[in-house]
């Protein structure tokens, strides 16, 4: 079911790009991970893989014949792994190969990314039990968790069209709301603007009407992880989300970041899955060994903050908080899978989002309602500043990495957003 360890991890590997040999880059020659970008002046996006402060463009490198990446997604993991282990092996020190590739490079500072691939249909699911206890508690005291959480892999079908690449601004949402001592409700701007921490699953080969995907076949499906932020409007939220869920508090935006970390890149950082004593196993189709042995993935998760102020007093970003998705209740292929169990067709960029991801502790939470409690204890930021939800010209930046004894530092690039009036 998992990816494995193999010469393209090695440690020991170095690359005449000299700035992947950096040990803080989050794109080593370990990594390699697919986007899209264009120079100024072009309107197409073309596809490259990063490494270090460069791109390699695929076409210019007679790498890859299509610039369209849904269509390399749909080949499946084949494709992606012969095409990582060629470019593993131009890119290392000692090459035979340098110079040809080296004329297809280009500096990430000179191009314009976009969106990964073209998202086809998106679903966002609810797999931090640590979120759903919090956000629960809430509004429930009694019964933070409802009945279902720990048997089904909680999700909705979002809204494609408002996915937006990181860097993009996004603009404060209007609604309807309503306060809780207001007889009638009203339409204005979101004045209680969140972020959501969360990590997006891209599809890659697709599955027929009608087939679903076994447990064991769901990681085929994924071509990549990126970071995510689910942009949410709290107080649209509360108003609207009964009795169907969320809508115009959650369609207005959502950020990916523009590098796609591939499952290959990600075999090192492979984890047990394990349920806390007491609860239910999964049921059978949401059960294997393989995924009990080695389902869940060890990334380190970040939420970071840069306010107008501190912008223009040449401030940088403070970080708000840390998680890992370690400790989602539920795995990638399990969401796959359980997507798919009533026949669902899957298709080469579909989106699925893992849900805010939360920690444990108290200060892991993924979003600013857990982390004032509702806004009703702000943030006080290091410059003194107060945050119960987001301000215009706020700056949010998700990053993560996955870091284990021996071997390279990996990590997905930042994913950013600017809130404007």
């Amino acid at each position: 079911m998992t990816t494995s360890v193999d010469d393209t991890h090695d440690p020991a590997l170095s690359s005449w790009v000299e700035s992947a040999n950096d040990p803080g880059t989050d794109v080593p020659i370990q990594n390699l991970p697919f986007g899209r970008f264009r120079r100024a002046g072009e309107a197409r996006y073309r596809i490259g893989v990063a490494i270090g402060d460069q791109i390699v463009d695929l076409e210019h490198a007679r790498l890859l014949s299509t610039d369209d990446m849904n269509d390399f997604m749909r080949a499946g993991a084949p494709a992606r792994t012969a095409l990582r282990h060629s470019l593993s092996q131009r890119l290392r020190d000692g090459s035979a190969q340098q110079s040809a590739i080296q004329a297809s490079l280009v500096p990430m500072a000179a191009v314009e990314m976009g969106l990964p691939c073209r998202i086809g249909d998106y679903t966002d699911f609810y797999t931090s039990i640590h979120h759903a206890t919090n956000v629960g508690r809430q509004f429930r005291p009694e019964a933070p968790l409802l009945p279902n959480y720990k048997w089904v892999p909680i999700g909705y079908h979002g809204r494609a069209s408002s996915i937006i690449a990181s860097g993009e601004s996004i603009r404060r949402p209007r609604g309807q709301s309503k306060r809780p001592d207001d007889e009638t409700p009203h339409v204005g701007p979101s004045a209680r603007l969140d972020y959501e921490l969360e990590l997006g699953i891209v599809v890659g080969a697709p599955n027929a009407l009608g087939e679903p995907i076994p447990l064991d076949d769901a990681e085929a499906h994924i071509f990549g992880l990126a970071l995510f932020n689910d942009w949410t409007a709290r107080d649209l939220q509360v108003w609207e989300y009964q009795p169907l869920g969320p809508f115009l508090s959650k369609n207005f935006a959502s950020t990916l970041s523009p590098w796609l970390v591939t499952m290959e890149a990600l075999a090192p950082f492979r984890a047990p899955f394990r349920r806390p004593a007491g609860d239910p196993s999964p049921l059978p189709y949401l059960d294997a060994a393989a995924n009990r042995a080695a389902g869940a993935l060890d990334i380190a998760l970040e939420v970071w903050l840069q306010t107008s102020t501190m912008r223009n007093a040449g401030t940088p970003p403070q970080r708000l908080m840390q998680s890992n998705f370690r400790d989602s209740y539920w795995t990638v292929a399990q969401l796959i899978t359980h997507h798919t169990i009533n026949g669902c067709n899957l298709r080469a960029g579909d989106l699925l989002g893992s849900g805010t991801q939360s920690g444990p502790e108290p200060g892991q939470g993924g979003s600013l309602l857990e982390l004032t409690l509702g806004g009703k204890q702000p943030l006080q930021l290091a410059d003194g500043e107060m945050r119960g939800f987001l301000e215009d010209g706020d700056t949010v930046i998700l990053r993560g990495h996955c870091a284990r004894a021996g071997f390279r530092r990996v990590g997905f690039g930042d994913c950013a957003g600017t809130i404007v009036a």
